[in-house]
């Protein structure tokens, strides 16, 4: 995976994203956070140019994003605690240029401008990260678990769902919930499992479930426990 690359918009932060299939340039705002998609070669001079041109239309879709997010329980400060993989790490933010959350020593830490926009700006990083986690973890436990169900390795996305783990499309493509990450490794192993398992079967049928037994025989017990914890893991 390429190393991140960030540009500060003044009030926002913008990931880069460069790559060779574009010819010209394609601004993003995506759950408030911001990403501008440019050819390989494009100066990062020539970006914030593109961005302060934008700058209001930017804001607007922030603040529409903003309004339209439930309230969260997070302050984003240091000293509050994110699960992943089911065990919490304490946030810690240093005030200075924007640097990406990293995981060290055991603790989320990020660095971000000081300023009205910081809770945005932490809550926006803290997401980038965890779709950084499942875009590598997914991949690699999609790798692991799909000669056990027995099928081919499938393409793996990552996107936001209100409402569900995963899906697997009609062209069997499985799509994960980036949010699966703050629960502990066994769910996020039955959730890989069960999609995998649709692949065989579409539907949920009691041969669906058999075949998911054979793989996991305790997925009856991570079903259950995603029912009764799953709410707790979409407030970030």
């Amino acid at each position: 995976m390429k190393h991140p690359e960030f540009i500060d918009g003044n009030g926002f932060i913008a990931e880069v994203i460069r790559t060779s299939r574009r010819k010209s340039a394609d601004i993003r705002v995506e759950e408030g956070a911001v990403s501008v998609v440019v050819p390989a070669d494009v100066s990062l001079e020539r970006i914030g140019e593109l961005l302060a041109a934008k700058r209001r239309w930017i804001k607007e879709k922030i603040a529409l994003h903003q309004e339209m997010t439930p309230p969260s329980s997070k302050r984003y400060v240091s000293g509050e605690s994110f699960s992943y993989l089911g065990r919490n790490y304490r946030l810690k933010v240093e005030k200075g240029l924007f640097a990406p959350v990293k995981l060290v020593q055991g603790r989320l830490l990020v660095s971000v401008p000081q300023g009205a926009e910081q809770p945005h700006m932490i809550r926006n990083a803290l997401i980038r990260w965890y779709k950084r986690q499942a875009e590598t973890k997914l991949k690699d436990k999609v790798a692991r678990w799909a000669p056990q169900v027995g099928v081919t390795v499938p393409n793996v996305s990552i996107k936001t769902f209100k409402s569900r783990w995963g899906s697997c499309t009609a062209k069997g493509e499985l799509q994960f919930n980036w949010q699966i990450m703050m629960a502990p490794n066994r769910m996020v192993d039955y959730v890989v499992v069960h999609e995998l398992c649709h692949l065989i079967r579409h539907d949920h049928s009691p041969q669906f479930w058999g075949e998911v037994g054979r793989v996991l025989p305790d997925y009856e017990e991570c079903r259950e426990w995603l029912k009764r914890h799953g709410h707790v893991m979409v407030v970030l």
